[in-house]
């Protein structure tokens, strides 16, 4: 099974709850986009767009912490032929954003990132910082395989499940997220009026007055017009 097939797999499974998180696009300079310009399509309200300036004001991740960061989303999410890396939708952006918008999150998060130097300096004699690609790795195996996982570890699991969860949810936010995944979205559909194998069964067939007017892919902007007797003009 490819990274796509294991990805499809795990966006449907757990990363779905995760994606009830947020609505919200996961890079910061798109949330400040939205407060500046007057919110996301819909309208937002006045305290909403105050609160998240001033979500956005503030700091939760120290320059350590985000640095952790950076070294897990990209080990859970790193680039390939056919996508960029976590860090370059700025993920922990996001993550940042959430620990804010969702401070329940907050305890549990730091504490995790702490225990990373605990295992680091228990396993290495180092900072998890300071370790090397493989050195990452290995702590990142003890935690990433719930299956696989000790006991001792189930709270590492929890964690770096939240994490996870967390990362994927902002990468598939983007743009970029989407195309990887093949997500089409809604799609502007066309009418050219009842199907012909319909119209046949029912000895039926389209008014021909309308088949000039009928809805077409590069008109789907325009607005209808009727007359006074409720006929479409246009």
């Amino acid at each position: 099974m490819n990274r796509r097939e294991n990805l499809k797999l795990l966006f449907t499974g757990s990363v779905g709850a995760g994606l009830l998180l947020t609505g919200c696009e996961p890079e910061q300079v798109a949330i400040q986009g939205q407060v500046i310009n007057g919110g996301t399509p819909g309208g937002r309200t006045e305290e909403e767009k105050a609160r998240d300036a001033r979500l956005l004001s503030e700091t939760f991740f120290t320059e350590e912490e985000m640095k952790k960061l950076n070294t897990l989303v990209d080990i859970i999410m790193p680039a390939d032929s056919e996508s960029p890396s976590a860090t370059d939708l700025k993920v922990p952006d996001f993550i940042e954003f959430m620990m804010k918008d969702q401070p329940g999150m907050q305890t549990p998060m730091r504490g995790g990132l702490m225990w990373l130097d605990f295992e680091a300096d228990e396993l290495f004699g180092k900072k998890f910082n300071d370790l090397s690609k493989e050195e990452v790795i290995q702590i990142v195996d003890l935690v990433a395989w719930p299956e696989k996982a000790t006991e001792a570890y189930s709270g590492g699991v929890r964690w770096f499940n939240m994490l996870r969860n967390l990362t994927c949810s902002g990468y598939f936010s983007t743009e970029a997220g989407w195309k990887y995944m093949g997500y089409m979205g809604n799609k502007a559909n066309v009418w050219d009026g009842v199907p012909q194998n319909v119209l046949d069964k029912h000895g039926l067939s389209n008014p021909e007055k309308y088949l000039s007017i009928y809805l077409k892919p590069e008109e789907r902007g325009k607005v209808a017009e009727w007359d006074e007797e409720g006929n479409l003009i246009g």
